[in-house]
């Protein structure tokens, strides 16, 4: 009966050794295409004015807690501007979509909303690029910080921007 009991206990441990000691499945985190609940990510599209040699565009760093979200905003006017730490961040559960409020030096507060795209791989702004509502602002996720930042592109011709183009001279040769 004792020899039953000590073979029975030595195949359980036995067993329980070869379970700890067997190699973990890999599980992959599940693909919501959102933003991870934890963590930091930053979306820029930061570039450099190939004949001024100053920054362009803006770059969004959220970090996400467990008690909050935090948002800084860098954008350029000129020269790139010191961050502005956001407020009222909110994001929906599916990580989807998110807007914040800031309020940059010597500005007007705004808010400033997007989605998510590309699973996860871009944010696209809500409002226009270059001053055309119809073409969005898509800032990419930024996975390799030691970048260097590229040559900022001229905006796209569109037929908004010829007509502002148009209406420029023609209004000034009125004054």
């Amino acid at each position: 009966m004792m020899m039953k009991r000590r073979a029975a206990f030595g195949a359980m441990l036995l067993a329980s050794c070869a379970v700890l000691a067997a190699p973990k499945a890999a599980r992959k985190p599940a693909a919501t295409g959102g933003l991870p609940r934890y963590g930091m990510v930053v979306f820029s599209d930061l570039c450099i004015h190939a004949d001024s040699g100053e920054f362009g565009g803006q770059r969004i760093t959220l970090q996400r807690f467990a008690e909050v979200d935090t948002v800084l905003y860098e954008y350029t006017a000129g020269g790139l501007s010191w961050p502005v730490v956001a407020s009222d961040v909110n994001i929906d559960p599916r990580g989807r979509q998110m807007y914040f409020t800031v309020r940059p030096p010597d500005e007007e507060e705004r808010t400033i909303s997007g989605k998510i795209a590309d699973g996860g791989k871009t944010l696209v702004l809500d409002g226009g690029y270059c001053g055309d509502e119809a073409v969005p602002m898509r800032l990419p996720l930024v996975t390799d910080f030691g970048r260097k930042a590229g040559t900022c592109r001229a905006c796209p011709e569109t037929k908004k921007n010829k007509e502002k183009e148009v209406e420029a001279p023609a209004s000034e040769a009125a004054s």
